[in-house]
Formats: structure tokens, sequence, C-alpha cells
């Protein structure tokens, strides 16, 4: 992600900013980092993951948000906004802001070509800090492949991945399963990002 404002920010203007804003942008430890736009691709597979899921979890005790909804990280002091974030039970709000919670169980990113390192590691050693932080999927939107990491213990997680479409991915912390045929349904991995929709983020931590 393309750092474009070197000063300080504190939380407080950013989130003063980001109501006037007309684009997204995370917020890392007092820099302003705008988000890239999302492709074909990206919002087809969020919408085939989120639209499963909230009819499964219908009459069960889980909540299910999408992409505009602001993850308040405070031991990294980040903001950012998951693609897809599941609850357990109600959500906790950051200042009663209803814009702003702090207590996702599982997180899912859909990845791009410029953001999957970026996703894979230090996005994922800040959503570790959050204590009910138990499960994350990298979802890859190019080809058939999706990486599952589960918490097992105290700095302890496992990885299984997924990469053939006869099979289905089933959450280990929530009552879910999907098929890869389903999560993919309606992708073209012949689409390619284009560089407008790229994003930089050597750099960030």
């Amino acid at each position: 992600m393309q750092i474009t404002q070197q000063r300080y920010y504190t939380p407080e203007e950013y989130l003063e900013l980001e109501e006037a804003a007309d684009y997204k942008s995370e917020y890392i430890d007092g820099q302003i980092i705008p988000m890239a736009g999302g492709t074909v691709n990206h919002n087809q597979i969020a919408l085939n993951l989120s639209t499963e899921l909230n009819f499964a979890f219908k009459k069960q005790n889980y909540r299910v948000f999408m992409g505009d909804v602001r993850l308040w990280i405070l031991q990294k002091r980040t903001y950012t906004y998951p693609d897809v974030m599941i609850l357990a039970g109600e959500p906790e709000f950051f200042n009663n802001r209803k814009d702003i919670i702090l207590n996702p169980q599982i997180i899912v990113e859909v990845l791009s070509k410029s953001t999957k390192g970026y996703d894979r590691e230090d996005k994922f050693q800040t959503y570790r800090t959050i204590s009910t932080f138990q499960e994350y999927l990298l979802i890859d939107q190019t080809r058939i492949h999706v990486d599952q990491f589960s918490k097992t213990g105290k700095k302890q997680w496992t990885l299984r991945e997924y990469d053939e479409e006869d099979e289905a991915i089933a959450l280990t912390t929530v009552p879910f399963e999907i098929s890869l045929q389903d999560l993919y349904n309606k992708v073209d991995f012949e689409l390619v990002e284009s560089e407008g929709e790229s994003t930089d983020v050597e750099g960030l931590g």
C-alpha cells in the first residue's frame, strides 16, 4: 500500500478524515494508507463466502461482516477493513461506535498479487494480537488456492492448504463448511488485475 502522507496522524485524526473521504484507507501506527480498489474476482469471492456464511448462521449465534466494517487492533495501533469477519456472539464496539469492532474470531482476506505477502506475514502478525482471533483464511483470487490457519494453543497455529475444486473447507472454530467450487463460483481466472488496482506494501510492519 503506497504511503502518500508522511506526517504522523493520531487515531482520532484518521477517523475524522475517514468520515469525509471518498475512498477507504487503513491506519497503521500513525500512517494513513489508501486502500486499493477491489477487482471483480475479489468481490465475487467475498460475496460467495459471506452469502453462504450468512445463510448457515441464520439461526446460530454468529455474526458475519464484510469489508465496510472497520477493525481496531489496539496493540498494533491499527485500523483495517478485513474482507470478511466472523464473530461469536455480539460484537464489541470501540467507544460505542457501531462501525468499529474489536472481537473477530475468524478473519478472511482475499489476496491480490501485490498484497499477498503483507496479508500472510505482517498483517497476520498484527491480527494475532487480538485475543478473540482463532482462525485465518487467505483466498487466492488468481487460482484455486486457500490457506487456512487455525490456532491450536498459545503461539501455536496449524496450516492446511486447499487447491482442488472438489475439496471443501471446514472451519475449525465454527460449524461451517464450503466447497471450493462454491467459493469460486463465477470467478474468472483469466481476469488480470489492472495496475490501478495494485498496491505497494513494502516496508509496512
